[in-house]
């Protein structure tokens, strides 16, 4: 596409979302790797949270996760999800939209292990989603998980990684008089090629 230059430039939409996280890192105050994940429940009807991206693949997106969450059951219930990266500071979004699939491997578990040991902790106490009855029933939980694991706790086999692998991904920057700059790349598989299209703001 002739006029897809300047920061929308490249042939790789994995290293062009890279580079507007790296360049956004540098001018968002917090989590500038937070996205808004939608799913939607066993009735259509959708769901969508703050969760932190931890990394860029080759050819995918991984956040991480209780698998006993509702995001969980709903990423396990449809192998769908969406998200977007919004950066105020630099005017710009990207929005994915692909298949889901666990990463529950040793890349699972050596994020986990990069963590702090509060965040390993909270992460076996808390039964993330369902009712809790007070917050201090939630510490006396973590007191407890403390004592069981010690301060080595390895990866609870109910939390781990998800990755996204998009058949469409959406980069938008802002535009005078809200004329907006949006270019799509879509695929109908994974194994297909991109096609890159220029959108009406």
């Amino acid at each position: 596409m002739s006029d897809r230059g300047g920061i929308f430039a490249g042939d790789d939409p994995f290293a062009i979302a890279q580079r507007w996280l790296d360049e956004a890192e540098k001018t968002e105050i917090n989590d500038p790797n937070a996205i808004a994940l939608s799913t939607v429940d066993p009735t259509g009807l959708p769901n969508v949270r703050m969760v932190l991206l931890k990394e860029i693949e080759p050819a995918a997106f991984v956040f991480y996760t209780n698998y006993q969450s509702a995001k969980g059951g709903e990423l396990e219930a449809s192998g769908k999800a969406a998200f977007v990266l919004h950066w105020k500071s630099l005017r710009r979004q990207i929005r994915v939209r692909g298949l889901v699939a666990r990463e529950e491997g040793p890349q699972a578990d050596a994020y986990f292990a990069s963590r702090s040991l509060q965040s390993r902790l909270g992460a076996w106490a808390s039964q993330q989603s369902r009712p809790l009855g007070s917050r201090a029933a939630l510490m006396a939980k973590v007191a407890k998980i403390t004592a069981e694991h010690g301060v080595a706790p390895r990866r609870p086999p109910f939390w781990g990684g998800y990755r996204i692998t998009p058949l469409e991904i959406e980069f938008w920057a802002d535009g005078a008089f809200r004329l907006h700059d949006r270019f799509r790349w879509r695929r109908a598989s994974p194994e297909e090629s991109w096609e890159i299209s220029r959108l009406n703001p």
